[in-house]
């Protein structure tokens, strides 16, 4: 492991937890509804917000720790398109959280510190294809995951929806990009404990 990739590593986490994130893409528009979210919606809108802004966090961490274990630089590379677009989704959770007048999750670097050594760990133990089956099955449930959010804002929050429909669109062609870069499946247990993880973050993060 160079000095240059750890150095590189480092920066991508203080950049993911301390610094406004930078979107390429603009974010994602849907024609306003015209109706005006009651307190309680707001607050449950910036509450799933908040989830899917700390998935992004997660997501960083994920595909950082994976790069950083990486010995094909050709996968390296798709890695770090599929965290640029990761990258998007971040900025535009963290603006939807401040135009609802509402804060990240508290927990975030410990989130982060998770998802790292989860993804560095699969890249060093498992292998590349171990490390793309973890894309894939994480992709796979925050999908899921995402769909759920889309079930449950508030009928009037057409911006929020139109950010979630986005990101579920990205997440899906990140999971194809890993299944044919040759992903491993991974085994029944590992995938309920990826869901149970999730779980516990999920709730925790809709209220801290």
């Amino acid at each position: 492991m160079s000095l240059n990739a750890l150095i590189l590593a480092a920066d991508s986490a203080l950049r993911t937890l301390w610094a406004a994130p930078r979107a390429s893409r603009p974010t994602p528009q849907a024609p306003a509804m015209g109706i005006e979210m009651s307190d309680t919606e707001r607050r449950e809108a910036a509450a799933l917000m908040r989830v899917n802004h700390v998935g992004e966090v997660c997501a960083q961490a994920l595909y950082t720790g994976q790069a950083l274990a990486c010995q094909d630089p050709a996968l390296r590379a798709q890695l770090a398109e599929a965290s640029r677009e990761e990258t998007d989704h971040l900025a535009w959770t963290k603006q939807r959280l401040d135009d609802l007048n509402d804060r990240p999750s508290l927990l975030n670097p410990l989130w982060y510190a998770g998802a790292f050594a989860i993804g560095y760990a699969a890249g060093k133990l498992g292998g590349d294809r171990v490390s793309l089956g973890f894309v894939v099955e994480t992709e796979r449930q925050v999908e899921a995951h995402l769909q759920s959010h889309m079930d449950r804002l508030p009928a009037a929050d057409s911006a929020s929806r139109a950010i979630v429909a986005q990101m579920k669109t990205d997440e899906i062609a990140h999971a194809q990009m890993a299944m044919k870069a040759g992903a491993t499946e991974l085994p029944g247990t590992v995938k309920v404990l990826m869901q149970a993880a999730a779980k516990v973050m999920t709730t925790v993060a809709h209220r801290v």
